[in-house]
């Protein structure tokens, strides 16, 4: 009995109506936040909605009775055991925002899409290097704040009055959103040689810093899909294999 629900459980067929749930899930959700329909069918709505979290339980569920502790070994099953959890959480009181965190089961596709799973393991191989960045990038940031305050603090106190201020301005000024009429050219109106400072920093940090760490999501993700393509070539050759081995068996009884 075991063995037969693990073929369904992994089946291709299970996986996939689990994928169409989640789908349909995440519309529900959606649905939700609209007053108006709402009011018109939010009966059915909590209903469709209750069916999706029973069959994500029983799937939980039958995964647990087929890998029994071997479950939680795996990364994936405890994200989808930690999602689920959340939806039974009493939806009153202190736990209304974890009740609103039902939206997470979407991210379920992920885990339900072997390809995505790829992305997201590519993004996390990337963890290590990108940690290296971001520490050169709060180093980065943290000189810049100091000296923007020392430079700037005292005519513009709610730009760059303090140390945390100066830091979300000069956050602001990276990702480039009104740095330069909003921010940099006020500036130098008091002190003409203020572009000095900015211009160097928005060259290091956005065209430099970030750059370097979309530079390392790409290779991660391209070492992803490197995996990809090998583990497919490799069940390809398995398959053609285990023909040909059936083939020289047929072949054997043949000659006998």
């Amino acid at each position: 009995m075991q063995q037969t629900i693990r073929n369904i459980v992994e089946g291709v067929k299970f996986q996939n109506f689990i994928l169409a749930v989640i789908l349909l899930n995440a519309v529900l959700l959606g649905l939700e936040t609209y007053d108006a329909v709402m009011a018109s069918i939010g009966g059915l709505i909590r209903l469709l909605d209750g069916l999706c979290l029973a069959i994500f339980i029983v799937e939980i569920s039958l995964k647990l009775f087929v890998h029994r502790l071997a479950f939680f070994r795996n990364g994936w099953n405890l994200f989808d055991f930690t999602v689920v959890g959340l939806a039974l959480v009493p939806g009153g009181g202190d736990f209304r925002v974890l009740r609103a965190l039902r939206i997470l089961r979407v991210l379920r596709v992920i885990s339900a899409a072997p390809r995505l799973r790829r992305v997201v393991e590519g993004f996390l191989s990337a963890l290590p290097g990108m940690a290296s960045v971001f520490l050169l990038m709060a180093l980065i940031f943290y000189i810049g704040a100091v000296i923007a305050t020392r430079l700037f603090g005292p005519e513009f106190p709610e730009w760059f009055g303090t140390l945390g201020s100066s830091a979300y301005t000069l956050f602001q000024i990276m990702t480039l959103e009104s740095w330069s009429m909003g921010i940099v050219r006020p500036v130098m109106i008091e002190q003409p040689y203020a572009w000095v400072f900015f211009v160097p920093f928005i060259l290091l940090t956005t065209f430099a810093v970030v750059n370097l760490l979309v530079g390392l999501i790409v290779n991660s993700m391209q070492d992803a899909h490197h995996e990809d393509d090998v583990e497919r070539t490799d069940n390809h050759r398995d398959e053609v294999m285990a023909r040909l081995e059936s083939i020289e068996k047929m072949l054997k009884e043949q000659r006998k």
